[in-house]
């Protein structure tokens, strides 16, 4: 049976909180989470399968499969369909060619994420994946945009199940839909944020897709394939500094997370929130940036994901300094060790330490503290 987080499983899980999404008390355990060794905790799909740092090393090899079945599915149809989500999103959608995927937020009037979209198409059907437990709130939002349009949205979240696989192309013709990961692009007509000398990126070798399947046939689909839990998924996004839904809150905008590179196509017709992109995108910075973090793993705990950032810290006063973020993503690395994402207050100097608690953080420049946004060579 699976764990419920105090089952001995023969590794040391590590000590970090995750920011989980909800669970009712309906939501079913998926069958591939709820296998001898694999551990929940409070997720419908596990966290682990017995051994978080193997299963690391097996993504990484493109050997594993990740139960994603908690996200959420929806379909729209009708022949107006990729017009009409191009219209409300912040990607180019209106020519998504059958198997091509794409990234896109819907912001807030001020521009502020507030739902984000996996979409691909299959010629008659545009299949989007969310985050857990918001798949409802975007189907109700979007039915309410559909005014006269010959378009229909659908949850469909109770028949079809997401699973995650380290692969980089998309599915054959008569394969499920699926959604590949771009990555880290950068897509179309965008921007990118990070230094001028960064060099190669560290999610170039990043590879990622989401294969639909009906629920009911999620095991055979998965057939004899080694499983892996989401905490090892976590470090290999974390490492490929792949902002995701742990790096949002009520005030991100895409230019905070370098999330412009996949996600938002700067030369589109508008958009809610349209105005505030291109306003930070030509005249000005965002207030926040996202920054990669070098974990001290020397004491036997890893601060919680959500907790306080400062700078100017005493190593012999926790909670002394100055707060200037928030720590996001937190992992264990099976190479780097402990490791984190973080979003910062734009003027927090590149070079400072800083601190979590009693753990001290090396950062590493996601988005660079000033200069002009670059426009990738395409």
């Amino acid at each position: 049976m699976a764990g419920d987080g105090a089952q001995t499983t023969g590794v040391e899980s590590p000590a970090v909180s995750i920011c989980s999404p909800e669970v009712t008390a309906t939501d079913a355990a998926s069958p591939l989470s709820d296998r001898p060794g694999s551990v929940r905790m409070d997720r419908r799909t596990a966290v682990h399968h017995g051994d978080p740092l193997r299963e690391q090393r097996l993504l990484r090899e493109g050997l594993a499969v990740v139960d994603l079945s908690d996200r959420g599915v929806l379909t729209v149809t009708g022949p107006g369909r990729l017009t009409w989500l191009h219209s409300l999103t912040t990607q180019d959608l209106a020519s998504l060619a059958p198997r091509e995927s794409a990234e896109a937020f819907v912001l807030t009037p001020q521009g502020r994420i507030e739902h984000l979209l996996h979409l691909v198409d299959d010629g008659e059907t545009t299949w989007i994946t969310t985050e857990p437990g918001r798949a409802g709130a975007l189907a109700t939002w979007l039915d309410s945009m559909r005014f006269m349009l010959r378009v229909e949205v659908a949850e469909v979240t109770d028949r079809h199940a997401v699973l995650g696989e380290p692969v980089g192309r998309p599915g054959a013709a008569g394969e499920p839909p699926t959604w590949v990961d771009p990555w880290p692009g950068p897509v179309g007509r965008t921007a990118v944020r990070t230094p001028e000398d960064l060099g190669e990126h560290p999610g170039a070798a990043w590879a990622w897709r989401e294969v639909i399947v009906p629920r009911d046939e999620v095991e055979s689909w998965a057939g004899d394939r080694p499983l892996a839990g989401w905490w090892a998924l976590e470090a290999l996004r974390v490492e490929a500094w792949r902002p995701g839904w742990a790096e949002v809150d009520d005030r991100s905008i895409p230019h905070e997370l370098d999330w412009l590179r996949t996600a938002v196509h700067l030369e589109k017709g508008c958009y809610r929130g349209q105005e505030t992109v291109a306003r930070v995108q030509n005249l000005g910075q965002p207030p926040r940036r996202l920054v990669f973090l070098h974990l001290d793993g020397s004491g036997h705990e890893l601060p919680a994901a959500g907790s306080e950032v400062r700078v100017g810290a005493s190593p012999t006063e926790p909670g002394s300094g100055k707060v200037v973020g928030r720590l996001t993503s937190v992992a264990r690395h099976h190479e780097l060790g402990p490791i984190g994402l973080a979003v910062v207050k734009r003027s927090t100097p590149a070079e400072e330490e800083l601190s979590i608690g009693s753990v001290s953080a090396a950062q590493e420049v996601v988005v660079a503290v000033g200069g002009r946004p670059r426009r990738p060579r395409l």
